[in-house]
């Protein structure tokens, strides 16, 4: 007999586990997930790996995914973040700039709801808050000089 699967060893997807998808440095934070923000990072997971089909099947190295609210304050973000949902991700690609990861997906025609290059060290993309919003395919720089998009 199998022992029980362990939260770190839950896959969301071939590439994504639960545990990557809600890491987070604020040890004392309590960052479990909802059933609906689950349901949201398994669409998320999803989306990643055509991501990660698109860019050649690289490593995509997940910053930061799911956010508590606890952690989300503790991060200093604004509580409409698509993260706190679990529809959102910062990524870093080895090997890879955040712009040329940028160019890449729209290049593709992924359904992206927003991708931005975040002060040119990772690159945050999310998908619709809802599974039945079509993806505002919104693309941004933000960086000391403000929020601008993307060209």
């Amino acid at each position: 007999m199998n022992p029980p699967l362990r939260f770190s060893d839950y896959f969301l997807s071939p590439h994504f586990t639960l545990a990557e998808l809600t890491h987070t440095n604020h040890r004392t934070l309590d960052n479990t997930p909802n059933e609906g923000e689950i349901e949201n990072l398994r669409r998320l997971a999803a989306f990643l790996e055509l991501v990660k089909t698109q860019l050649g099947g690289r490593p995509v190295m997940v910053n930061s995914a799911f956010r508590s609210k606890a952690v989300n304050d503790a991060v200093g973000s604004s509580d409409k973040s698509q993260h706190r949902l679990g529809c959102a991700a910062d990524i870093r690609v080895p090997g890879m700039t955040p712009d040329e990861i940028v160019r890449s997906v729209m290049t593709a025609g992924l359904p992206y709801d927003q991708i931005i290059r975040e002060f040119n060290a990772w690159t945050h993309i999310s998908i619709p808050s809802l599974p039945s919003l079509p993806p505002r395919k919104m693309a941004l720089i933000i960086d000391k000089a403000g929020t601008r998009t993307f060209a």
